[in-house]
């Protein structure tokens, strides 16, 4: 038995705003459902035979003050109008014995839909190049993304993205996250 390998991921996401940065950021993870977790960000990898379960299922899991592994995506701005995104992608091989892949993508200016695509593109990419798939790089996501399913290798691609505009006079955070859960 290997210790310390999560059996389980939920996805979550949230907003939050306030005059204070950081207030701003615990409002955001408020609304994801995690602010009273002590959250450490861990890199990309999906375990393998990890099963994806709905938020509210996973927030069952967790107790006030755990440590709680995550793999997390944060933008903040205190710019009026300023658009802001953070996406965490997933990979999820057909054969569940190997590992899949979770990405984070975050940054200003980029709309909700082209957050989105860029962090499922960039997980199953990573995920298709170790599985030797070659993609060409310069295809939308729409085209890769049929290519990587027709593979038969990847069976399942998604992502939980969050969008917003700044507001004048407040900070605005957005999180998208990826819990890792152990049983």
């Amino acid at each position: 038995m290997i210790l310390n390998t999560p059996t389980k991921v939920f996805l979550t996401r949230g907003i939050g705003r306030d005059k204070y940065q950081l207030k701003s950021f615990e409002e955001a993870l408020r609304r994801a459902g995690v602010a009273q977790q002590n959250l450490v960000q861990v890199s990309s990898i999906l375990p393998p035979h990890a099963k994806i379960i709905n938020r509210s299922a996973g927030l069952k899991y967790l107790k006030p003050g755990q440590i709680t592994y995550c793999v997390m995506a944060r933008c903040d701005t205190n710019e009026h109008g300023r658009l802001i995104s953070s996406s965490v992608g997933i990979a999820v091989p057909k054969d569940r014995n190997q590992w899949g892949y979770l990405s984070e993508v975050h940054g200003v200016g980029i709309n909700q839909k082209d957050a989105a695509d860029m962090s499922e593109d960039l997980a199953a990419d990573m995920l298709g190049t170790t599985l030797g798939l070659e993609v060409d790089p310069n295809k939308d996501w729409s085209e890769k993304e049929q290519v990587y399913k027709a593979s038969g290798l990847i069976i399942r691609s998604s992502n939980i993205t969050q969008s917003a505009k700044g507001q004048k006079g407040l900070w605005t955070t957005v999180v998208a996250i990826a819990v890792l859960l152990f049983e």
